[in-house]
Formats: structure tokens, C-alpha cells, sequence
């Protein structure tokens, strides 16, 4: 097929995410090549990037901007040099299938991200990660398009890769090199099955959820309440604040918080996007009334107001 630098773009196209709920886009795109992506950002330069949609909710009404998905193979390729460590790979391509690769090819240093459903691109923004690990201890640099249609190249000393941020939020990724290390892959495959296996005796896998809603927070001054005791200056878990506050099984419409795990707003059949923002906010309050703790959603919300 003959690609041009004239993206297609479709009109109230349906946005995929993991929570199977929630609106629509006005405009969908999935560009081709990074000069259909720079064309995109020429016809909407506040353009929304569509992932994995695994940490995403849009809201009922959905969302006016052009969403595009970076799913062509320009965008979800990799290449893998075992011998360096060195991984150039797109922005689109998929987290886990990478991981599945680099552990087989005998290279360590992201097999702790093992069960985080995102794209690479997805993970470089949120600064994906967990008790095993986060993807900035990876990054050697990104590339990626300004709003005004500029490819930068970005090195890890000049990206703020901080708890669940990367100060990447306004660019459009389009791929990144990583630094992995050679290493045992009998080992490394121990391990990932052993991040696999923790993940699902502790969280509710089978379950419609966009994975730990609200980040876990630092305390600004000590806590002693609920059996909790926790200086000030300690990041303490959101899941364990929610579960404190009593609100395990707590309802709103077809969204509820999981009673496997505080930290997850799952869903039923029945279940509306604005459900699951309803229960968020009363978490939020109910965690704030209760243990005097903000949590801050590491879910992102798409909707026609943000």
C-alpha cells in the first residue's frame, strides 16, 4: 500500500480501553508513518494519543479532539541488539510482547514490568512500573513530535522521570532506546513469572479495571490512624488507605471497588464511565474525611472538559 503523508482520518470511531466502557472519538486516526503524524498534529495540534487503553476511562460523552493510535508498523517495530543491551523500539509497540523478547534473548532490566498491559509509548509517559521496577531505569532516549510538528530527540538526563510521571504528558512519543542488560535468561525468566505470579494472586486480573486507580501517596505529615502509623515524607500504599477507610465492595451503578484489592475500580455489564468518576471522587473524599490523606488518580481520564 502506498503511503502518503494525508492521514485517514474516521469519524465517531469507538475508543478501546481495558474498563470496556465509556464514549467515543469525533475523529479517530491511526497515521502510517511519523509524516502522517506530523500532518495529524498540523490538523490538531492538541491531538489525544490512544495506547494500550489500559489506564485510560473516557467519559460517557467521549472526547472532540482527533485521537490517534500508533499501531502501524512504523510505530510497533523493534530492533535488538543482544550482544550491547541496546533496544530501539516504537512508541506503539507492545510492553508485554517486548518483555517476551528481550527475556528470551537473554536481556534483563524490564522482566519486572512483566503483567503491566501498555504500549511502550504508554509506559515512557506514565513512568510505568511497580514493586519490581520502573521503565526510566531503562531509558537511555526518546523521540518524539512537539505540538508544533518538531521531531526532539530526548536524552534520560533531560526527562523528569519521577513516581508515575515523566514531564512527557505534551509531546507525541514515537519510540525510544533502551539500555538493557545482558544477563541469564533462565533467571530472567524465573523472575518474570514470579512478578507474573505475585500480580495475580494479589490483584483482580479477571476483572474489568484500568489496573491501581490513585497513585500511592507521599504524606505531608505524619499519619496514626486506623492501625496505620506512617511518617511524614513516607510513600504509603492507596490500596491499603482505601481498604482502611472501609470501602472494599463500595458501589457506584456497575462500578465498584474490587474487594480482592482496594486500589482497582472494576466494573459489570451495566457499568457507565461516569459510574466509575462518581466512585473515584467518593473514594477520594472518603480516604480524605476519614484518614486526612489526597489521592491523586493514576488513571487517566479522558473527557470533552480535560
Amino acid at each position: 500500500m502506498l503511503v502518503t503523508d494525508e492521514p485517514t482520518i474516521l469519524t465517531q470511531h469507538a475508543i478501546r480501553t481495558w474498563f470496556g466502557i465509556g464514549g467515543g472519538a469525533d475523529r479517530y486516526c491511526q497515521p502510517r508513518s511519523v509524516e502522517e503524524l506530523r500532518r495529524c498534529v498540523e490538523i490538531d495540534p492538541a491531538l489525544r494519543v490512544l495506547g494500550d487503553g489500559a489506564n485510560l476511562l473516557v467519559d460517557d460523552d467521549g472526547v472532540g479532539e482527533l485521537v490517534v493510535e500508533l499501531n502501524a508498523a512504523a510505530f510497533t517495530a523493534w530492533e535488538i541488539d543482544a550482544r550491547s543491551g541496546r533496544v530501539r523500539v516504537g512508541a506503539g509497540a507492545n510492553l508485554p510482547k517486548l518483555i517476551n523478547e528481550t527475556v528470551r534473548q537473554g536481556l534483563g532490566g524490564i522482566e519486572g514490568l512483566a503483567g503491566i498491559p501498555a504500549t511502550v509509548g504508554g509506559a515512557l509517559v506514565m513512568n510505568a512500573g511497580g514493586a519490581f521496577g520502573q521503565i526510566a531505569d531503562v531509558v537511555a532516549r526518546v523521540f518524539a513530535i512537539d505540538r508544533a510538528g518538531r521531531e526532539i530527540v530526548l536524552e534520560r538526563s533531560r526527562i523528569a522521570f519521577d513516581y508515575r510521571v515523566s514531564g512527557l504528558n505534551e509531546l507525541i512519543l514515537t519510540g525510544a532506546e533502551l539500555q538493557l542488560t545482558p544477563g541469564d535468561t533462565a533467571a530472567l525468566r524465573t523472575k518474570q513469572k514470579d512478578v507474573m505470579a505475585y500480580k495475580k494472586n494479589s490483584q483482580p486480573m479477571a476483572d474489568k479495571s484500568a489496573g491501581c486507580c490513585f497513585k500511592n501517596p507521599t504524606l505531608r505529615v505524619p499519619l496514626k490512624a486506623a492501625d496505620i502509623e506512617a511518617a511524614a515524607g513516607q510513600r504509603v500504599s492507596a490500596g491499603m488507605l482505601i481498604d482502611k477507610a472501609g470501602l472494599k465492595g463500595l458501589r457506584v451503578g456497575g462500578a465498584e471497588v474490587s474487594p480482592r484489592h482496594a486500589n482497582f475500580m472494576v466494573t459489570s455489564a451495566d457499568a457507565k464511565a461516569g459510574d466509575v468518576i462518581e466512585l473515584m471522587k467518593l473514594v477520594q473524599q472518603r480516604v480524605r474525611d476519614t484518614l486526612g490523606v489526597e489521592l491523586h488518580p493514576e488513571v487517566v481520564v479522558w473527557s470533552r472538559a480535560s
